[in-house]
């Protein structure tokens, strides 16, 4: 008998064998078990996903068979025992034959962002990478993932905690190669970066998202002007300060709507929107839905406010 081909149409949720797809346009939500964060999803069945985007960063583990990834600029066809890794909010198509076998690993990066030394990679988690030149990086990054794997489906107590700590292991790697092969010609002839100095700016961030902080009262807490600052913390996290102040915003308030039962308008300035008019607006723009809509798409798969997805 024929296996059957699983696909999503726009605007639309499907039940899948341990949770669901939830669409709003090319927009996709991505549902968890209580007190997770991470999901894994196996198949061996042909499949086709259109093009759409998430929060979650995507990675794509096939066994058997290819699964090809279709990118706005790019086409990977990645092969067992290959690795692609997705970033978050990168609009993506998938389309498997009925011969694929695969693992397909979603994860929220927001816990990984509080790390200090994770802006310095930044770069690196904002575009595709696909490892498939059989190299000891790639062995030891697809062994972690296969024992994250592993301990998914084992569901033993800490769980999830544990599977992020393969996912910090496979970062601590791929940020080293990375470091290694882009940080001389990086900075070459520039002033260094002191690396705790521009942590320190980060936790300072972290710890006042919700203030109304400015770009010259953080480059005065780091000891810059508030150019110079501006172009390093650009260098030292792939994005500008004005950026990275607005997604760590969003991800507090994409949480607090989630699990908590506070209003918009509380959601708003607990998490440093200094207007509800800035936050519906930034949250569209950036979420493709409005802090409502979002909220109203995670309880229709959602315990009232807890985050327990109801299968």
């Amino acid at each position: 008998m024929e296996k059957r081909k699983e696909t999503v149409e726009s605007g639309s949720g499907s039940r899948f064998p341990d949770g669901f797809r939830i669409l709003q346009g090319k927009q996709e939500f991505i549902t968890y078990m209580e007190h997770s964060s991470i999901r894994v999803w196996p198949s061996d069945v042909a499949s086709h996903f259109d093009q759409h985007t998430h929060s979650a960063i995507e990675i794509i583990l096939p066994h058997r068979g290819v699964s090809v990834y279709h990118l706005p600029n790019e086409t990977y066809s990645v092969n067992a025992g290959e690795v692609l890794i997705i970033p978050s909010g990168q609009s993506h198509a998938l389309t498997e034959n009925r011969d694929t076998q695969r693992y397909l690993l979603l994860f929220e990066p927001n816990p990984l962002m509080s790390l200090r030394d994770i802006p310095s990679i930044s770069p690196l988690m904002q575009q595709p990478l696909y490892l498939h030149d059989n190299s000891e990086l790639q062995d030891q990054v697809n062994d972690l993932l296969m024992q994250l794997v592993n301990c998914y489906f084992q569901r033993e107590p800490m769980w999830n905690t544990q599977c992020y700590s393969y996912l910090l292991q496979m970062y601590a790697l791929l940020g080293r190669h990375y470091l290694q092969a882009t940080a001389p010609q990086q900075y070459a002839g520039r002033r260094s970066i002191d690396p705790a100095i521009m942590n320190s700016a980060v936790t300072y961030i972290n710890e006042h998202y919700m203030d109304d902080i400015s770009l010259e009262q953080v480059a005065v807490f780091a000891g810059f002007s508030k150019y110079y600052f501006s172009r390093v913390f650009k260098q030292f996290s792939g994005m500008s300060f004005l950026d990275f102040l607005t997604n760590k915003r969003l991800n507090v308030a994409s949480d607090l709507l989630v699990r908590t039962n506070q209003s918009i308008r509380e959601i708003a300035a607990s998490s440093g929107f200094g207007s509800m008019a800035t936050f519906n607006r930034v949250f569209r723009e950036r979420k493709n839905c409005t802090p409502t809509q979002y909220r109203a798409i995670y309880s229709t798969v959602l315990g009232p406010n807890t985050g327990r997805a109801i299968f």
